[in-house]
Parts: structure tokens; C-alpha cells; sequence
């Protein structure tokens, strides 16, 4: 399960990611993406998750499963990521496996990460 450290909680953050962030998307998941996120101070973070999941993939509990399932999936990305690395995940679609599409985000993402560098 990934730490409480490592969630994104910060509905500001989450607009900034959102909207200036790396953006790479599949069939079912977006993900956005910033390097070296400026939380304005001079602190590292931690590498920080957030997710953002529509209502079209079900109920309350539907889609709070789905966090959990996308949760788990993230916490072997952990090491990826600098510190100060800020990720939100949004969720499309149902889906029977999120992992398949995480590991193909998280590639992409790192990648436009070194091109930007």
C-alpha cells in the first residue's frame, strides 16, 4: 500500500499538476506529471501520488476499490521518481487491470521527464 507520506492531498497541487503537468493517457488512465514541483520552500518532498477517478466507473465503493487496486500498483513506482516529483493519476474507465497501463504511464512519463531535464 503506498505511505501516507506519498499522497497527494493538496486540491492546489492537483490543480497545478493538472494543468501544467507532463500529460501522458491510455485507453482508461491520464497521467500528469511534474519534476521538481515547487511546494515553495526550500523542504524536499517525498514523491507524491494523488488520483482523480470519474464517477463513470462506478459507485462510491467501486471506485474506492479501484484507488486501493492503482494504490498498490503505484507503490512499486516509488524508487522511479526524484524527490519533489508530484504524479496524478486519473481514471477513465473500468477496467479489469489498471497495472498493465501504470507501467506503460510511468515509462512514458519518466521518459518526457529526461527530455525536458
Amino acid at each position: 500500500m503506498l505511505p501516507e507520506v506519498n499522497r497527494l492531498r493538496s486540491s492546489t497541487i492537483f490543480s497545478a499538476v493538472t494543468k501544467s503537468g507532463q500529460k501522458v493517457s491510455t485507453q482508461n488512465l491520464v497521467m500528469y506529471g511534474v519534476n521538481n514541483f515547487d511546494h515553495k520552500s526550500q523542504k524536499s518532498y517525498p514523491v507524491q501520488f494523488g488520483l482523480i477517478i470519474n464517477r463513470s466507473v462506478g459507485g462510491a465503493v467501486k471506485r474506492h476499490k479501484v484507488a486501493r487496486l492503482i494504490r498498490h500498483d503505484l507503490f512499486n513506482y516509488l524508487g522511479s521518481f526524484k524527490p519533489n516529483t508530484v504524479v496524478v493519476v486519473r481514471v477513465l474507465k473500468q477496467s479489469e487491470s489498471y497495472s498493465k497501463d501504470i507501467s506503460e504511464l510511468i515509462s512514458k512519463l519518466l521518459s518526457k521527464f529526461m527530455v525536458s531535464a
